[in-house]
Order: structure tokens, then sequence, then C-alpha cells
């Protein structure tokens, strides 16, 4: 049989994160002759976005990459950017009426502090979490090698065995409870992490739980100049053609005996279309985020029934009003985050005093009884009461509400990733955990996946006992 000759152009739709890595890590797999149109509505960057302040930009969205990120490390490194300073501050945890966890200048004691209060549990956690991330780390080891995963099932098994797929369907409470750590513990210091990072409770799967937790207790770091400077910068270095509109659709129909992909659009010149060999989907397919129509597909492809958590940003440049916390001297208000508990009346997630995306090497941060600015997460637009109670008084308030991660709760199935021979699904990987992370391996395993069935490799695609395999490979 004669080789498939390359893809024509493939289409890519959004240019947040996921679509540049997947426009980045396919130009790898199919080398730069393969032409790429993205398609982005909004703008380049999705989730990654900044609000300016007083002539400073601040990250609004997704703000901060685990240590053992590593594609957004390469990233980071292969496009000239650098690591954020971190500024450092203090943490605390906050149950309406008082702090149930306070951080201190000392890790001794912080640690001493967790284990006064929370005895074993708090190792528990940790080793926990590591051992879900020293087997989600596989990931790196066979992607380089070439193998991909035509299910996120798949890919979850290869990592952990039935015990990661597992964890996509039962909460992070029950598998935590199960290795012994305490209710208090998961009341406590689990419900403030999880709200802080996806606006939820601790009856989020154990696998997103995981992820989260991970990047609580390991060291964060940010993009100097902003995260969404990954996105614009893998499409500059892939010569992608960033096409300004809105996908309506996409239609079947077939040539020569291949499929081929007829994607509709809108932007500002009116309507249009094109056709493609090869598609990736990187915007959420459900009713409330892309009115999206497939045609002529047989079995139809179906909306995912699933939704998203509403998550308010709010980036507020004004005066703490640090009594409500109980300290009614601001000058001794040691926190630059407060995390909070589920406690019915609290109406945030979480505040943290943000550092502009440009960190100079003069930069402090503000003193707290200084005007600064905060990021206010919170489940619903806050009132101006509401506003009253955390700042004695403000110059602006920037609102963005997003719909920016799964409800969890809301489905108990994962998304597929191929929707069609050559047509590709990238977000579903977000059921399993949302971060940058998550997304870079998704696009990477998209890119591989494409890859290996266009050339009908399929060794490469869910090889059983791979762990085996990429050992006697080395």
């Amino acid at each position: 049989v004669s080789a498939p000759a390359d893809p024509r152009p493939a289409a890519v739709v959004g240019a947040g994160l996921g679509g540049a890595a997947v426009a980045y890590f396919s130009q790898q797999q199919f080398g730069p002759q393969v032409q790429l149109d993205v398609y982005e509505q909004a703008g380049v960057g999705g989730r990654l976005a900044t609000v300016t302040v007083n002539k400073q930009q601040y990250e609004s969205g997704t703000a901060s990459i685990h240590a053992l990120s590593l594609h957004m490390q390469d990233f980071v490194k292969t496009l000239g950017l650098k690591q954020r300073r971190e500024v450092p501050g203090k943490s605390a945890i906050f149950s309406g009426e008082h702090f149930v966890l306070e951080e201190t200048d000392w890790y001794l004691l912080n640690l001493f502090r967790l284990w006064w209060h929370y005895g074993i549990s708090f190792l528990r956690l940790q080793m926990w979490v590591e051992e879900v991330m020293e087997k989600f780390m596989r990931i790196y080891k066979y992607q380089a090698h070439g193998y991909a995963f035509s299910s996120l099932e798949e890919l979850l098994r290869s990592l952990g065995g039935e015990a990661f797929v597992n964890m996509t369907q039962r909460s992070v409470a029950e598998s935590l409870l199960e290795v012994g750590v305490t209710q208090r513990f998961v009341d406590d210091v689990i419900a403030a992490v999880l709200r802080s990072s996806y606006g939820q409770s601790v009856l989020v799967p154990a696998f997103a739980g995981a992820m989260s937790l991970a990047g609580a207790q390991g060291s964060m770091w940010a993009v100097e100049g902003g995260n969404k400077l990954v996105c614009s910068g893998l499409l500059k270095l892939t010569k992608a053609n960033v096409i300004p509109a809105r996908v309506t659709g996409i239609s079947l129909h077939s040539s020569e005996g291949r499929a081929l992909y007829q994607v509709h659009y809108e932007g500002s010149e009116g309507q249009g279309s094109a056709f493609y060999d090869m598609v990736v989907v990187t915007t959420p397919l459900h009713p409330s985020r892309s009115n999206f129509t497939f045609e002529n597909f047989e079995p139809p492809i179906a909306n995912f029934p699933s939704a998203f958590q509403p998550s308010v940003t709010s980036v507020v440049h004004g005066y703490l009003n640090s009594s409500y916390f109980g300290f009614p001297d601001p000058k001794l208000f040691p926190f630059a985050s407060i995390l909070t508990t589920d406690t019915p009346d609290l109406f945030f997630n979480a505040m943290d005093n943000i550092c502009p995306v440009n960190i100079s090497v003069a930069f402090r941060r503000k003193q707290p009884q200084e005007a600064a600015v905060w990021r206010v997460l919170s489940q619903q637009p806050l009132d101006k009461q509401q506003l009253k109670t955390l700042f004695r008084s403000y110059y602006s308030v920037q609102v963005t509400e997003w719909q920016l991660y799964p409800r969890y709760d809301s489905t108990k199935s994962l998304p597929p990733i191929v929707l069609h021979d050559n047509l590709f699904y990238l977000s579903g990987v977000e059921w399993v955990a949302s971060s940058m992370e998550m997304i870079a391996v998704a696009a990477k395993n998209v890119a591989l996946l494409a890859y290996n069935r266009w050339y009908q490799d399929l060794e490469k695609i869910d090889q059983k006992d791979l762990m085996h395999k990429v050992k006697t490979e080395l």
C-alpha cells in the first residue's frame, strides 16, 4: 500500500493554550510543510487573560504553573521567555469568623502547626498526592517515544491502571478519608484548596483533586510578561494562519475514499468555509460554550452532557478591610493570600494580593495598609455591600465572568478524543483535571494520535504494558 500523502491544511478551532499547543506539536510531528489554520473569534490566549490596573498588567485568568509542568517549561525555553520571579507571601485559611490555619515565615513551624492541628493527615495527604504525581509523570516518557491514546480512559489506564480511571468517578474526599486523612483536615484544608483552584467542593473527582493539591504544595511559577505569551509565541513559531472568526459547524464530505471536513465559519467579512483533511476542536463542545453543528456524520456526533462552573474574577485596586479578618490595625495584617472553608455565608472562594506580570528587580509587595491590587474569586459577582466588607475603600473593580472549569459533578463519563477518523476533540481532558499542563499533555497526545492514525502506525496507539516497553526501548 502506498503511504498516504501528507495531510492538506489542518484546522485548529480555538487559539487558547490548547489550540496553540496542538499547532506546535502537530508541526513537530508532521513537519513544517503542514499548513495550519487556527480559528479564533475572541483573541489569542483564551483563559490566559490579563487586565490593566494603573498601566500595569495583571493575570485575571489561570495564574500559576506547577514546578513539574514539563511541557510548559519546554514552551517557555523554546520561545525564549522567562519564568517570573516569585514574590513570597503568606497564606491563611479563613472560616468566615476566624483563621483556621495560618502560615508563618518559618517552614518548620508551618509543618509543626499542620502536625499539631491535623496529626498524620498532612503526611498521608502528601504521600497520596506524590504517588499520583509519580505515576502521572510517566506520560512524558510515553510521549517522548511517540505513544498516543485514543481515549482518556486508555491514557489514564496506561499511567495508573483501573485505579486512575476510578479516580475520575469518585470524590477526592472519599479517596482521602480512605487513606486515613481525617474529616477535619478535609473540611479545613482540602476544601479551601479546591475552592481556590476549581471554585468547587471536596466532591470534585479524586484525580482532578490530586492535581490541584499537587499545585498547592509544589513550587509554582508563571511567565514573565503574562502566561498568554506562550499562546501567541507558539502560534508565531508554527507560522500558523490565525483566522479571526467563529466556527459554526463542521460537515463531513469524502474525496477519493478519504474523509474531508468542511469547516463553516463567521467572521467580520461574513460567512465562509474551507476544506481540511484533519481538524482539532479545542473549544468546549458544550451548548453554553459553542453552538456547534456537526453535519453528515453517521452516527451523529452528540453534544456532551455536562456543565461548566460559573466563576467570577474581580480585580480590585483598594485598601483591604483587615478588621473583617480580625486585624483592627491594617499594618499587622500578614497575609498575601486568603483561602476560605466551605461556609454557607462566605461569599468568596479566595483572594490574593497579586503582582503585575512584569516584575522588576526593585519590585516589592505593598504594605498591608497601602492600596494594593487584589484578585477575588467568587461564584457570583460581588455586590457593593460585599466589596465594602472586604475593602475599606477602592479605586477600581474589574470583573471577568468566566466558565473556567467543568462542573465536576455534572457528568459520569469522560468525553471522547476521537470524534471521527481525523476529527479530534481536545477539551475533554479538562474532565480529568484542568490545568495548563493537562491541556499541554492532551495537545501532545492529540498530535501524536493524529500522526499515528494518518500513517497507520497502530503499534503506537493504546499500547498495553507501556512501562515495560519503554524500559526496554531505553
